[in-house]
């Protein structure tokens, strides 16, 4: 997916984002399953409570990569910006309150 949508590899490090659990969604958009070979596609859903936790990685990205990465995903994602157990504040893509968990 880094290479198709940003034409390289990211580089990131290791994070951890409180407040979120990762639950699925089904997606309807024949571009999006033609590029990933799936219609049900990981989406993070916030919780409120800070003992949900899910562990990633934080890529760095340009602003010209940002709008990319905005352009490619569907409207069943929402981005808004969140704060890591860290401190540091990131984007992320988390499920539009229209998106049809599963």
């Amino acid at each position: 997916m880094q290479l198709d949508t940003f034409g390289r590899r990211l580089e990131g490090e290791k994070a951890v984002l409180c407040g979120f659990k990762i639950g699925q969604v089904k997606i309807t958009d024949p571009t999006v399953i033609a590029s990933s070979q799936k219609d049900i596609h990981p989406i993070l859903i916030a919780t409120g409570n800070v003992e949900d936790e899910v562990e990633g990685t934080v890529f760095l990205i340009t602003e010209a990569e940002l709008a990319q990465a905005d352009e490619y995903e569907v409207d069943d994602y929402q981005r808004i910006s969140a704060t890591l157990s860290s401190g540091k504040t990131c984007w992320i893509y988390s499920a539009a309150p229209s998106a049809q968990l599963i």
